[in-house]
């Protein structure tokens, strides 16, 4: 059975991002695309033997590409990593060579050249294309990773245990995105049953999932008086 080459792919340019992941796919490479750095290190870091080689942009707002690659370097791992830039000054090529990256390719391209270059990292570092390591099921929303069966959100780089009540809870918020949730739907939902000391703990772990969500910018669990909750995003 051939196996695809898994690629981590990271560009903030959203219409060169989508020429890129379609034109790889075609040449069967497949493609997990982030628009931004913290969104591409937390998914490595959520599944770090998933991913055979990296494309990194390097001019991107929040964490760059040369940031990416230190913190990849930081955690020892060993995925070759290609950079692809507008930079074409010399002290920027020789700074991303130095970091560690395995090519450097300056846009514009020509992407079967950006092709042979991937193949040639594969080849030069003897990587055995087996299937990758299957990533936890995983929902992403807005700047917010949730990992239901590992129990744990990830928001702005800081990874956070739940319980399985609050995953629970989460999941179904999830669910039911932007909708009055009435407080017996809930209860029924999590609980199968609705009372007034189940409502009490509905409070205590709507309470836990705000403080955990306080680090998002776009997503919070408000009150709607005297009915239930909305999910915002």
């Amino acid at each position: 059975m051939h196996m695809k080459t898994k690629v981590l792919f990271v560009e903030d340019e959203t219409d060169l991002g989508n020429v890129i992941k379609q034109y790889l796919e075609i040449m069967e490479f497949e493609v997990d695309w982030c628009e931004n750095g913290l969104l591409a290190l937390q998914k490595f870091k959520a599944n770090p033997n998933g991913y055979h080689i990296m494309l990194i942009d390097v001019s991107m707002p929040g964490m760059n590409g040369f940031e990416l690659a230190d913190q990849l370097i930081a955690l020892k791992s060993n995925i070759p990593f290609l950079f692809l830039t507008a930079r074409n000054e010399k002290k920027d090529r020789l700074h991303g060579l130095k970091i560690g990256a395995d090519d450097y390719i300056t846009k514009p391209f020509d992407i079967d050249e950006l092709v042979l270059r991937m193949k040639n990292i594969i080849r030069r570092n003897h990587i055995d294309i087996q299937p990758a390591v299957p990533a936890p099921d995983c929902v992403e929303l807005h700047d917010v990773l949730f990992y239901k069966d590992l129990l744990k959100l990830t928001i702005q780089h800081h990874e956070i245990a739940l319980t399985v009540r609050e995953a629970e809870l989460l999941d179904f918020l999830f669910k039911n995105q932007n909708r009055i949730l009435k407080r017996e739907e809930i209860l029924q939902q999590l609980w199968g049953e609705n009372d007034y000391f189940l409502g009490r703990s509905l409070d205590v772990f709507v309470s836990r999932l705000r403080k955990h969500l306080s680090r998002s910018k776009k997503i919070a669990i408000n009150n709607v008086y005297g009915v239930g909750f909305v999910f915002s995003c």
